[in-house]
């Protein structure tokens, strides 16, 4: 065993005596833009901006579990569920566990690589036939002298690391599309509802109109006019049914589970607090947080290992081999052969194959930088719509509450002033529409709001940063 240590034990030390370096650039992280807000109205950063229900908080952390900033109980039960069940999210993490696999096959081409051959031969002629038995190990080696192995290694991890922002990705957007549908469910309900109380108006408007031409005061034309109202809002149940519907299975989905099997809860939208502190990223801290810009960094990243991989490909590569063999003749005897090689391999004439290749791994290189820059341009404007959202939906909230409080005030007087003949049915009416409509508006802008706010959630990485690579 002596002759095999040492000859492992030589081709371990080769690679001191091939001190070489990678060829190719070094890869740089990209400048972080310069802007200390999102757009042209911008706050300034330590300030605060003057929502009437919420307050944005800026140069602040985001809590991982950010939906708890809904204070909604179901809501939390239900993001365990959705989060341990996601199949897409269990596949981001198979593929992340294969991409570190990649690397570690990657860094096995700085060691040498032992193998055992054996082999056996029959031979003959017309005096003798005899079997020549062979076996032994053998060694090679390829010193990295111009950082081949280096630099493509460096390329395996950043692939890797773009695959663990990858599944980022995956869990920010499995978790935000959770709490939109969550919301969904509890709007319709509260749609339902608001239409249920529509139609018990409606069945007082008949009730008044009914009285009214049973004491001759009201015309047939009057009670057909009003049940059409009653029937023509009974149809909007239908419609909202299906929106819960739909809004249930696709939460059931995301949970990766059958409808058959399992439901997410009742959600209403009393479940859900509007967070009033919303924190958030200044643009230098965003460029860090986001997981999709991350990615883009990361593949950016492995684009400049392949430069230097086409780089080092157009210089000389080295192989060392060394062996041990032990031969055995059948008709007895043998003996112990050693040997040791080294091969050089030097590009000469390729057709213009390898500046070919190296030319287009730096397009690539170019091209994926101008995918980072526009990544971060579209997370800004992201950004910007989503704080806009939020000053424009707490207005909108605000004047439709006023509008309910008037149409409200506004159709019991018309009921009275029908009752006592002073008005038309049609007055009444219009005062009933009002109101309807004032309510389903104010429905659907409460639910924009929390919608809203997951979006300025999302938007901001979500708290994703941080957590362990597999989430």
């Amino acid at each position: 065993m002596r002759p095999i240590i040492k000859l492992g034990l030589s081709v371990a030390v080769l690679p001191l005596l091939f001190g070489g370096c990678a060829v190719g650039p070094d890869f740089i992280r990209p400048e972080p833009l310069s802007a200390v807000g999102y757009d042209q109205a911008r706050l300034p950063v330590d300030e605060q901006s003057s929502q009437r229900d919420q307050t944005v908080t800026y140069a602040k952390v985001i809590p991982e579990r950010w939906w708890d900033l809904f204070q909604s109980q179901p809501l939390g039960q239900t993001l365990r569920t959705v989060i341990s069940g996601n199949n897409t999210l269990a596949a981001a993490r198979s593929t992340l566990a294969q991409s570190e696999q990649a690397v570690i096959a990657a860094r096995g081409g700085f060691w040498p690589q032992l193998d055992l051959a054996a082999s056996a031969q029959r031979n003959g002629g017309s005096s003798s036939v005899g079997s020549i038995y062979s076996a032994g190990p053998t060694v090679s080696l390829t010193p990295d002298v111009f950082g081949l192995t280096q630099r493509t290694v460096e390329q395996q991890e950043a692939l890797s690391e773009n695959q663990g922002y990858l599944l980022g990705e995956v869990y920010l957007t499995l978790t935000g599309e959770a709490v939109t549908q969550a919301i969904a469910i509890a709007t319709a309900r509260q749609q339902i509802a608001t239409v249920q109380e529509i139609i018990a108006n409606d069945d007082k408007n008949l009730d008044l109109v009914q009285r009214k031409f049973d004491a001759g005061k009201a015309a047939q034309t009057d009670i057909l006019t009003a049940r059409s109202q009653l029937l023509g809002d009974r149809t909007q149940l239908a419609a909202l049914r299906q929106s819960l519907s739909v809004a249930r299975h696709a939460l059931t989905v995301l949970a990766s589970r059958s409808p058959a099997d399992w439901m997410p809860p009742d959600f209403s939208l009393d479940d859900f607090s509007l967070p009033r502190d919303l924190p958030a990223s200044v643009p230098s801290e965003l460029v860090r947080q986001r997981p999709d810009i991350l990615s883009a960094e990361a593949q950016l990243h492995a684009n400049s290992a392949a430069i230097g991989m086409a780089t080092a490909a157009e210089y000389p590569s080295v192989t060392l081999t060394g062996s041990l063999t032990r031969e055995t003749l059948s008709a007895g005897g043998g003996g112990a052969l050693w040997s040791l090689g080294a091969g050089l391999t030097a590009p000469l004439f390729h057709g213009g194959t390898l500046d070919a290749q190296k030319q287009a791994a730096v397009e690539a290189y170019n091209a994926q930088l101008a995918t980072y820059h526009q990544t971060v341009i579209v997370a800004f404007g992201q950004v910007a719509d989503a704080l806009r959202a939020l000053d424009h939906d707490a207005e909108q909230v605000s004047t439709l509450r006023q509008s309910l409080d008037v149409s409200e005030a506004s159709l019991k007087l018309q009921r009275i002033s029908y009752d006592t003949g002073k008005t038309s049915l049609l007055d009444l009416i219009v005062a009933q529409r009002a109101l309807s409509q004032a309510q389903l508006s104010l429905v659907s802008a409460r639910a924009q709001q929390l919608q809203d706010s997951v979006q300025f959630f999302v938007v901001m990485g979500g708290g994703w940063l941080g957590r362990s690579p597999a989430l």
